[in-house]
């Protein structure tokens, strides 16, 4: 086991002591950086680089080596999972992510299954085993999936949607059809959350970005249920070290205290909550992570800089916070307005931490 040089990322995450507030960003290894643009050239295609493990291991790396950083993410997609499944992912320039085998019909969900984590995905094993090679301690690594009702509206809808017309219609008019492909894809998700743990990463994030548009009754019926289902089912503890998981819903403040209810070690929010609210709601129970406005970035370094303080003051005194955007950084943020942002948090974060 390779010990850990700088761990104030898992600290936080079970809410014991450090020395000034961590500090990542959601999609940190991406297009907003000029480093990736070139590695991403070069490797022909989006999905060519999530199957190269050495590029995925240097595109991870680079924000890292531009920003005092207190994590690392796995860089990879989503959509991994469907893809395994056969349903046939492009990524076309412009539109996003497109399936051309869509799910629509019983016959269509009887036909999936769980694919396995070292074989069709292994891919994402090999990357990670590669990153936290190279890592080598420095600072934790994070693995991460989709929610499984995230997942089933892209497999479902075929593309991203502002309608939501097909899984919702699905949902609402076959409820036994829906439950059934969610519970192919859980299982899908812990398989393969389990298997990133088992080939190093040392904690789990589960990335629900499709749960706000549901209504309270059907997020925790089709979300939250199948959220709760992965979390039963992960390694908690692998290498000699706990290995904790977050959960985060965009759009899903009022859930907060649900979603704490599930065991999970740390909720992620977005900027529509306050954190000092969210923080009240929720007590002890898990750390959290957040809660900036990705657009902020387009702002002065000045303005950031308040921004940092604001949310630091309103967060208040005490471990348990994990300073994120609110959601993943925009790909036309200058790359010196993100190292504004971090440098930020490690100058004012400190005086919260005596």
């Amino acid at each position: 086991m390779t010990e850990l040089k700088n761990d104030s990322f898992l600290r936080a995450l079970a809410k014991e002591p450090v020395d000034s507030t961590p500090v990542w960003m959601m999609r940190q290894a991406g297009r907003y950086l000029p480093e990736y643009k070139a590695t991403r050239a070069k490797a022909g295609s989006f999905m060519d680089l999530c199957k190269n493990a050495d590029m995925a291991c240097e595109v991870t790396l680079q924000p890292l080596e531009r920003y005092p950083l207190d994590a690392a993410i796995l860089f990879s997609d989503i959509l991994t999972i469907p893809d395994a499944m056969g349903l046939g992912l492009t990524f076309e320039t412009g539109e996003g992510p497109r399936f051309s085998n869509p799910v629509r019909t019983e016959a269509d969900v009887n036909k999936l299954f769980v694919p396995d984590p070292e074989g069709e995905l292994q891919y994402v094993m090999n990357a990670v085993r590669t990153i936290r090679r190279e890592l080598n301690g420095r600072v934790p690594l994070i693995g991460f999936s989709g929610s499984p009702w995230t997942l089933a509206t892209y497999m479902v809808e075929g593309s991203g949607t502002k309608e939501y017309a097909h899984v919702k219609g699905m949902m609402f008019d076959r409820p036994d059809l829906m439950h059934k492909l969610l519970d192919t894809t859980a299982q899908s998700v812990t398989s393969y959350l389990n298997a990133q743990i088992k080939a190093g990463a040392q904690t789990v994030m589960i990335f629900d970005t499709w749960g706000g548009v549901l209504t309270p009754r059907d997020y925790k019926e089709f979300s939250l249920r199948y959220m709760q289902q992965i979390i039963d089912g992960l390694i908690r503890e692998n290498d000699g070290r706990k290995v904790p998981v977050m959960l985060f819903t965009k759009g899903g403040g009022q859930w907060l205290e649900d979603m704490a209810a599930t065991g999970c070690d740390g909720l992620g929010i977005d900027w529509t909550q306050d954190i000092g609210e969210a923080r009240k709601r929720v007590g002890d129970k898990v750390a959290l992570q957040g809660n900036m406005d990705p657009s902020i970035l387009y702002a002065s370094p000045e303005r950031i800089r308040e921004e940092v303080k604001t949310i630091l003051a309103t967060y208040g005194e005490g471990s348990g916070h994990i300073f994120n955007l609110g959601h993943g950084i925009h790909q036309h943020v200058n790359p010196e307005h993100a190292g504004a942002f971090i440098a930020a948090v490690k100058e004012f974060s400190p005086q919260y931490h005596k």
